[in-house]
């Protein structure tokens, strides 16, 4: 067996906080302390080693991410006011309901109050995002390329797949990744109109 030689590219600069790297393999389920210890899917943490999968999410990194708005590329804090969404959408409240997503949304939310979906991809400061936009030649590709600001209000689903007990082999619910819905003041009194054009 070969040893496996850390990484030249730098966790945090050159490769996202956020990414999996090749050597960290899943983990089975456990409790978490992202999620308040509920049960959750595990993967073994050594950012750095081997080669950086892009486009794969560390589980646990995804988790602290979102759960203590960290920027998903240096993997620091981002205080309210520097937080900026590259791939989130605006959308009405509505149309997350119309396409199954009810359980995400609080129940007094109004159905044409504007949130920004931003799925299991936390903000980023501003520095970091301009960054990423560069580098990645994936966002690089994206059509929509505005940076959007991630409004002071939030709230976080929980995203879950299905597990088993090793011992019983009974399927239990582990989380995997954390959504994350920026809460806007912003109303769209047309969503139903823009729910039926698709």
């Amino acid at each position: 067996m070969q040893p496996v030689i850390p990484s030249r590219l730098q966790v945090g600069v050159d490769v996202p906080w956020v990414t999996s790297w090749s050597e960290e393999q899943p983990g089975g389920v456990g409790p978490c302390p992202t999620v308040d210890g509920q049960m959750a899917a595990l993967q073994m943490w050594k950012p750095g080693v081997g080669k950086p999968l892009y486009s794969r999410n560390h589980l646990r990194r995804q988790r602290d991410s979102v759960r203590a708005m960290l920027c998903p590329m240096c993997g620091e804090p981002t205080p309210e006011g520097d937080r900026w969404s590259q791939t989130g959408r605006f959308q009405a409240a509505g149309v997350l309901r119309a396409r199954g997503f009810a359980h995400a949304l609080p129940a007094d939310l109004d159905d044409d109050r504007v949130v920004l979906d931003c799925g299991a991809i936390a903000p980023l400061h501003f520095r970091c995002a301009q960054a990423s936009l560069l580098r990645c030649p994936h966002l690089g590709g994206m059509p929509d390329k505005d940076l959007k600001a991630f409004p002071p209000a939030w709230t976080v689903v929980p995203l879950y797949v299905e597990a088993k007990q090793q011992v019983t082999g009974k399927s239990i619910p582990a989380v995997s990744f954390l959504q994350l819905i920026g809460l806007t003041i912003t109303r769209d009194p047309d969503w139903r109109q823009r729910l039926a054009e698709g």
